[in-house]
C-alpha cells in the first residue's frame, strides 16, 4: 500500500515527513510505504520553516498561474508513471493545491478513467481558484479577495518574527472569512466537477488559511469525505490526542477506498 507525500512550498520531502511522524507512529496499519518526494523547483524557506529544519527547500509551481498548474501536473505524472502507482496522496498546503488539481484535471480530461488515486488526505488544504475559474467554476470577486487576504496573513503570521514573539499564540485565525459558517464556505464552491474518491480534510480554525482548507472539501464528495478541525494553526499538531485522530482517519480512508 503506497501512498504519495507532497509537502508544502518552501519545504521538502524530508520535512513533511517529519511534519507527519507523530500520526504516522499511531498507525495500526504497518504495510503503507509512504513516499515523501520534493518538488522539481528550489525555494526559498516558507515563512518560519528556517528556524526549524535547514535547506535545501522546494516547491512544485514557481508561479501560480493555470499553465504553471497545468505544468505542474504534467510533471507529476511522469513522476507517477516512473514511481507508482500510488493507492493515495496525502498533501499539504501547496501539496493539497497540487493534489486537488491532479485530481480535478483527470476528471475534466479523462473521466472515463478511473482516478489516478484511490484516497487522499488534505492537511492545511487550499484548492486553486484560478484552475476552478478555467474548469467552469463560478468563483467571485469575493473569493479571490479573501484567497490573496488570507495567503498575505499566513505569511505575516508563520514568519520568523511572530514564531519569535508570540510562539504558539501567534496564529490569529482566518480573519477573511467574514463571519462565514463552514457550510456557507463550500456552498460557495459552485461547478461542474467533483473529486470523487474518500478524503480526509484536516485544517484549524486559528489557521489564516482555514477557509481555504474548507473551500477544498466542498469540491469533494460529500458522501465519503470527513473532515477534523484540531483547532490550531497552519501546521499538524503534534498532540496525542491530534496525531490518534489523524491516524483512524487515515486509516479509515484508506478502508473506505478499500485498500
Amino acid at each position: 500500500m503506497k501512498i504519495l507525500c507532497l509537502h508544502g512550498k518552501g519545504t521538502s520531502g524530508a520535512i513533511f515527513k517529519s511534519q507527519t511522524s507523530s500520526f504516522r507512529a499511531q498507525l495500526s496499519r504497518k504495510d503503507i510505504e509512504f513516499d515523501f518526494i520534493d518538488g522539481p523547483f528550489k525555494s526559498n524557506a516558507a515563512a518560519g520553516v528556517d528556524l526549524f529544519y535547514p535547506p535545501p527547500y522546494f516547491g512544485f509551481l514557481e508561479e501560480s498561474t493555470y499553465d504553471d498548474m497545468v505544468a505542474a501536473c504534467d510533471w507529476l505524472r511522469v513522476y507517477i508513471s516512473k514511481n507508482g502507482p500510488y493507492d493515495a496522496v496525502m498533501g499539504f498546503s501547496q501539496g493539497t493545491i497540487m493534489a486537488s488539481t491532479y485530481l480535478l484535471l483527470h476528471q475534466e480530461e479523462t473521466p472515463h478513467l478511473p482516478p489516478p488515486f484511490k484516497a487522499a488526505i488534505f492537511s492545511c488544504g487550499a484548492v486553486s481558484l484560478g484552475v476552478l475559474e478555467e474548469l467552469g467554476f463560478n468563483i467571485t470577486s469575493s473569493m479571490h479577495h479573501r484567497d490573496m487576504a488570507s495567503r498575505k496573513s499566513l505569511s505575516n503570521m508563520a514568519s520568523s518574527n511572530a514564531i519569535l514573539q508570540a510562539g504558539g499564540s501567534r496564529w490569529q485565525g482566518d480573519t477573511t472569512s467574514q463571519g462565514l459558517s463552514e457550510d456557507q464556505v463550500r456552498d460557495e464552491i459552485k461547478g461542474p466537477l467533483q473529486i470523487p474518491i474518500p478524503t480526509v480534510h484536516i485544517y484549524g480554525t486559528k489557521d489564516p488559511r482555514y477557509s481555504a482548507g474548507v473551500q477544498l472539501s466542498g469540491v469533494c464528495n460529500p458522501e465519503n469525505r470527513r473532515t477534523f478541525n484540531h483547532g490550531g494553526g497552519h501546521e499538524i499538531p503534534r498532540t496525542s490526542a491530534v496525531s490518534n485522530t489523524i491516524a483512524e482517519l487515515l486509516e479509515w480512508v484508506l478502508d473506505e477506498a478499500g485498500v
